[in-house]
């Protein structure tokens, strides 16, 4: 493996060490940070952990149920007591630019119904500002190229002009979300207000979710290659958004 790869694991197996307790619900998240949580969550199992999860994607489904880490659905269930999942980018006040993997609106309604939220990351996704990594935005396939000049205005509104967005796409062909919908990268290489980006995006009629998750990590615990672990405290960032769950009180940008 390389150096990032096992900071990568040494993360996933703290996670599971550190915060899962029997009969906990846990979301699980998507990526390879978070796929290295759920193998280690895999072996918790079968030395006889009880758990049950709620994947972020089909992804993790499919490594969940190989790893028999047992699965329910929102119909099972009312809340989640934990999410662990990870970011593309993390900021030192716990927002994160999320979405890489395609995943980020499962993402977000398995965060949504979490009581607390766990980012797991290796030291190379913390930074001082979001950006350099493009913000995804997800968007339904009808009137795309619509929806994408309208994010050209917004951005532009809000100082990136010029920031270049692009349909994400692989060996030729759209890239197609678990949900059907397409994804749009924002370049926008430096970001001075993800609060207001994060909830002015879902404005735009055709946007089904964004990538800016803010106000949302209430932990972020770090790896690096040699096992060392520090864990950062960010509940008491604010959120771009409302939400009616236990985040909605936090308090929300302007």
């Amino acid at each position: 493996m390389t150096p990032q790869d096992r900071a990568k694991q040494h993360v996933g197996r703290a996670a599971v060490e550190r915060y899962v307790r029997p009969g906990m619900l846990l979301g699980l998240g998507s990526g390879t940070t978070s796929h290295w949580f759920v193998r280690a969550l895999g072996e918790a199992v079968a030395d006889g952990l009880e758990v049950r999860g709620i994947p972020t994607s089909r992804s993790t489904e499919e490594l969940a149920r190989s790893l028999d880490v047992p699965l329910v659905g929102f119909d099972e269930i009312d809340r989640i007591e934990l999410v662990v999942d990870g970011p593309d980018e993390v900021d030192h006040d716990g927002h994160m630019t999320k979405g890489g993997g395609a995943c980020l609106l499962w993402e977000r309604i398995v965060a949504d119904a979490a009581e607390r939220y766990l980012c797991v990351a290796d030291t190379t996704k913390l930074v001082e500002r979001l950006g350099a990594f493009p913000v995804p935005i997800e968007v339904v396939r009808h009137g795309w190229e619509s929806t994408g000049r309208s994010v050209r205005r917004l951005l532009s509104h809000h100082g990136y002009p010029d920031a270049p967005i692009t349909l994400r796409t692989k060996d030729g062909e759209p890239v197609v979300t678990d949900s059907g919908n397409l994804i749009l990268d924002a370049a926008l290489g430096s970001i001075t207000d993800p609060l207001v980006l994060d909830r002015e995006l879902n404005w735009i009629p055709g946007v089904v979710e964004n990538g800016l998750f803010t106000g949302i990590a209430d932990e972020v615990l770090f790896a690096d290659p040699d096992g060392a672990i520090t864990v950062m405290e960010t509940a008491g960032s604010p959120a771009g958004r409302p939400t009616t769950t236990v985040h909605g009180r936090r308090t929300t940008g302007t």
